[in-house]
């Protein structure tokens, strides 16, 4: 019993042994003013360092300076410090062999510091000592060592400094990257804006479309300012042990205050910061204590502290209001999809790299790319490059962009696909139909390319890229749209007298632009200017008469549209079967060739009419 009794004693007191310990060491070393850490990676950008001994173990950097000044500095992060110089120190010694940086990497079993981290010795002892008694003992106990690891978050590093991304691999985003440029003075600056009293954002969001460069403009706020860039995603702080995202959430910000001014980019945030009382579940009580800790590490910051949270996300409208307010996420940067000037400016950053021919104009196929993310236009480019070296030639041609465009929006080719000769006629009356009805409407919109060949899931398309951006759309616009979209069924009616499955995607699109001009843009002539699908209104829960008037109207605007569409094909039925006599012989026809049978300029017209 007396036996327990002391242990109890001894267990109890090797904390404060411990403790002892650790305001020994402190008080023992000397005060002295270090450096931040963004300057001491600034003597060697600007090659002002002579020579240079890092501590590999303990981080000790021992540093000679060119003035004749000497640099003694504890490096919080090892591996990311290695990362960001050798590369420099590297590239000058490889320019300047007489001159060359001399620098070495020690551990701490040498030049006799075995002896100067006595203490800490003594403390790991005293600390492991603690670990084996109070979870060395029984089978119950192993699990807890082995969670504690979960408390951690590994990071992506920073990038190194040759590597780095700028604003200028930033195109089509100049009112975003305007947006930024003050974050970037004020890491560079600080002194500019405290002297004015000034606070600086502690956190930018990133909303916007899947693919748009969200992450790339973060990456780019940090090279611009040339301080840390640390990359993680809003899933990697979410467990199924509750309390393990929180203690993430604090490993992430301790991090990262060592190593301010630097910048935090949290990928996909409304994974983790979605609204607080959506439901009763552990997982949502986990994601709940997370979010609650990154609420209060973001607001916990001292004013101007350095370090600045990017986050990136795409469901804005998700996220906690607490998150969004200001002192957390003080600014929200809307980052769209690029117009033509962007997507001309997007097209020529990728294309540094590649090799294109003459006959490649950037502006027309920026034309050609209405509502291409910048991710999608990188992907059309090497597309391009990987069909240009598929055929051997020397460069990327037009022929090779225009294929890719295609690939992007349609999918690959299907010409080994077997094709009876019945359905290869009812997919080129189909699609006949299409074009026609595009290029005979009031609006006359233009047609780029029609195909039979099947691409994807689809067997035929006919492609009518929009010829500007537009930021709204008309009623007639729509109107129009829903009409284009029922010539195919259209024509399979007058000429085959029968219809096909094929037309369902089409169907199924222009039911839904009806209801959305019904029930969400006002545009019924009968019920008026009224919202009907909205959360906010959908507390007001609409009558049994009212939702028999919106079927009522959206089936009446399909009707409507169907019989303009049988109208506009039957008064012009030989150019209907010119579109597809044309087809079914070559499979693919431009849009030059389509306007030369509109027009009557076709010259074998009576063998198009044979074959039909």
């Amino acid at each position: 019993m007396l036996m327990k009794k002391n242990r109890k004693w001894f267990l109890a007191l090797i904390p404060a042994l411990c403790a002892m310990v650790i305001i020994t060491v402190m008080l023992l070393q000397p005060e002295e003013e270090t450096p931040p850490y963004s300057q001491v990676i600034g003597y060697f950008e600007t090659d002002d360092i002579q020579n240079y001994s890092l501590n590999i173990t303990t981080g000790e950097l021992s540093a000679e300076l060119r003035d004749g000044n000497a640099l003694t500095y504890t490096v919080p992060d090892i591996d990311l410090f290695i990362s960001q110089t050798e590369p420099v120190v590297t590239e000058y010694n490889a320019a300047h062999p007489d001159s060359q940086i001399i620098f070495d990497y020690v551990s701490a079993s040498q030049n006799g510091q075995l002896l100067s981290g006595l203490p800490y010795l003594i403390l790991l002892a005293a600390g492991a000592t603690w670990v084996i008694l109070r979870y060395g003992a029984g089978k119950g106990n192993k699990k807890r060592g082995r969670m504690s690891a979960f408390g951690k978050i590994d990071v992506g590093s920073s990038v190194s400094v040759k590597t780095r991304k700028t604003f200028e691999d930033v195109a089509g985003a100049d009112e975003e990257k305007e947006e930024l440029r003050e974050i970037v003075e004020f890491l560079k600056e600080p002194q500019k804006f405290n002297g004015l009293g000034a606070r600086i954002p502690k956190g930018v969001l990133l909303v916007g479309p899947p693919g748009t460069g969200k992450t790339l403009i973060a990456r780019a706020v940090s090279g611009e300012a040339g301080v840390p860039f640390f990359s993680i995603s809003g899933s990697d702080f979410v467990e199924m042990y509750v309390g393990v995202g929180a203690a993430r959430v604090r490993s992430l910000f301790e991090k990262a205050k060592k190593l301010a001014p630097c910048i935090v980019f949290i990928d996909e945030i409304d994974a983790v910061g979605r609204h607080r009382g959506m439901g009763s579940s552990g997982s949502n009580d986990e994601r709940e204590q997370t979010l609650n800790q990154l609420l209060v590490e973001m607001d916990g910051f001292e004013t101007n502290a350095g370090v600045i949270i990017i986050a990136a996300t795409n469901r804005a409208d998700i996220l906690d209001p607490a998150l969004l307010r200001p002192g957390r996420f003080d600014r929200q940067v809307y980052v769209g999809v690029p117009d033509i000037k962007g997507r001309e400016a997007v097209l020529r950053v990728h294309a540094r790299k590649k090799l294109l021919s003459d006959d490649v104009e950037l502006g027309e196929v920026a034309k050609d790319t209405v509502g291409f993310t910048g991710a999608d236009l990188e992907n059309l480019l090497n597309e391009a490059a990987l069909l240009a070296a598929k055929r051997g030639h020397p460069a990327i041609g037009m022929a090779e962009i225009e294929e890719s465009v295609l690939k992007v929006i349609a999918g690959p080719e299907k010409k080994s696909k077997v094709i009876s000769q019945k359905e290869k006629r009812l997919t080129a009356y189909h699609e006949a139909g299409h074009a026609l009805v595009t290029s005979l409407l009031p609006s006359k919109k233009k047609v780029q390319q029609v195909s039979i060949i099947p691409r994807g899931r689809v067997g035929g398309f006919t492609l009518t890229p929009p010829e500007e951006d537009k930021n709204f759309e008309t009623r007639n616009d729509m109107l129009d749209q829903i009409c284009i979209l029922l010539g195919g069924r259209a024509a399979e009616e007058i000429v085959l007298n029968d219809i096909s499955t094929g037309a369902s995607n089409d169907i199924e699109r222009a039911t839904a632009i009806a209801h959305s001009m019904v029930t969400k843009f006002g545009m019924s002539t009968r019920l008026g200017p009224v919202m009907y699908n909205s959360d906010k209104v959908r507390a007001r829960q609409s009558s049994d008469r009212i939702s028999s008037e919106i079927d009522a109207e959206i089936q009446g605007i399909i009707s409507s549209a169907y019989e303009k569409a049988v109208e506009i094909l039957t008064s012009g039925i030989g150019m209907l079967h010119d579109v597809a006599a044309y087809l079914c012989q070559y499979e693919k026809m431009s849009g030059t060739e389509l306007r030369q049978i509109i027009d009557g300029e076709q010259e074998d017209r009576d063998a198009l009419q044979a074959l039909s």
